[in-house]
């Protein structure tokens, strides 16, 4: 293993990470450069700063990747009213191409022989932190531990950060959350303990940003929300960035319950899994998205992107997305979004995500003279309905004549 000699780690900071920059270190005799993303899982990343250099780490990579995950990857994808199997609003999937991306440029910036990832050989990230970096760098050498190493249980794990005086944090804290979660400012997953279990419901104590639909306030929060080309770009009239959008989304969604998901998905590598998600943000994205291009979108271009958009989440899902087919589906997707301008109205209540109005003053489809059930005024002549409702059966009643 003596030709790599320096490999960039997609550090985290905590248990598996740092045993992995310290296996890593030892089976390789490589040199480790750490990579910290900050893209709003809401939890400091600058203590990792001090683990990797108690263990030696001499190149150090701490960045607030915040606004540019929310930009370029979270918006766009809103854009196609994304959700995979019809439930999952993919807040793991969306920020692996973001990483992958960055340990990539990383690595040809510090001359690197390899980049290495926390992933399991049971999950889908491996494959979408692989995918991405392959689809960027062809030639690059992933190492992936978990597929090489035998500290394959938790038992194993924690003699191995004995062993080698890998500071433990939860033990100081006398407990240990039983779940596996990933967090980001689109929402943060919970896997493992009693989920393992699809009958069983979820623990009250384990959802850390909603709070529950029955312990919501008991009056309505409203929002407006401002869209240029798809994207939302201000709330009550208030201009927002797309992480601030984000993060405001989440604390005031979450304060009225929404954004609870209980999901058994299909992974990519074969088996089912069950996870459970909280997306206050996200869950209020797709509903104004949805209710402001239902005004501004063409019929058949709207139902032209519903009938795609199942392929394109799967190609986010399964770590498709640097891939030349998901960039030509979002040149599709972001043409469409030309004419979506205009404001939203929400109600927020309880679990729900009510919309109460929507208008555009410059791109709207609807006609209040042709929709009207008051007199039109000979904006619509109702007697061509007739013609083009027989043209429309003529088929049927061919085929009905020739069954008779």
């Amino acid at each position: 293993m003596g030709q790599v000699k320096k490999v960039v780690l997609a550090y985290s900071g905590g248990l598996d990470t740092s045993i992995i920059l310290k296996w890593l270190q030892d089976t390789y005799g490589c040199e480790v450069v750490t990579f910290t993303a900050d893209i709003g899982q809401g939890e400091e990343v600058e203590p990792a700063r001090a683990k990797a250099q108690a263990m030696g780490v001499k190149e150090i990579y701490i960045e607030d990747l915040r606004e540019e995950y929310a930009r370029d990857f979270v918006f766009p994808m809103f854009r196609a009213n994304t959700v995979y199997e019809g439930e999952y609003l993919l807040g793991t999937s969306i920020a692996r191409p973001l990483i992958a991306k960055r340990l990539v440029e990383i690595a040809n910036e510090t001359g690197a022989d390899a980049i290495a990832h926390g992933a399991t050989g049971k999950g889908n990230d491996q494959v979408r932190f692989e995918l991405g970096a392959y689809a960027l760098k062809p030639d690059v050498k992933i190492i992936a531990p978990w597929r090489e190493w035998d500290l394959n249980s938790r038992e194993k794990l924690m003699a191995y950060a004995e062993q080698h005086d890998i500071p433990v944090d939860f033990k100081k804290q006398g407990k240990k959350s039983p779940y596996s979660m990933d967090a980001n400012l689109l929402h943060i997953s919970y896997e493992g303990g009693i989920l393992e279990d699809p009958w069983a419901e979820p623990e009250a104590d384990m959802w850390r940003w909603s709070v529950s639909p029955e312990r919501a306030p008991d009056s309505p929060t409203y929002l407006e929300l401002s869209f240029e080309r798809g994207d939302i770009v201000a709330i009550d009239g208030k201009a927002m960035g797309a992480a601030e959008v984000m993060e405001y989304l989440n604390r005031v969604a979450g304060g009225n319950g929404i954004g609870r998901d209980d999901i058994v998905e299909n992974r990519y590598v074969g088996m089912k899994s069950r996870g459970a998600y909280e997306t206050p943000a996200g869950t209020v994205m797709l509903k104004a998205h949805r209710a402001m291009e239902s005004l501004t979108l063409d019929r058949e271009v709207a139902h032209l992107k519903d009938e795609l958009m199942p392929r394109y989440a799967s190609l986010i899902y399964n770590g498709y997305w640097w891939s030349p087919e998901r960039r030509m589906l979002q040149t599709m997707i972001d043409a469409s979004q030309d004419t979506v301008n205009g404001v939203v109205r929400l109600k927020l209540y309880k679990g729900n995500v009510i919309v109460v109005g929507r208008k555009s003053e410059s791109d709207s489809l609807f006609d209040e003279r042709i929709a009207t059930f008051e007199e039109d005024a000979g904006a619509y002549d109702q007697k061509d309905a007739e013609g083009f409702i027989k043209l429309n059966a003529l088929r049927l009643r061919i085929a009905s004549r020739r069954k008779g």
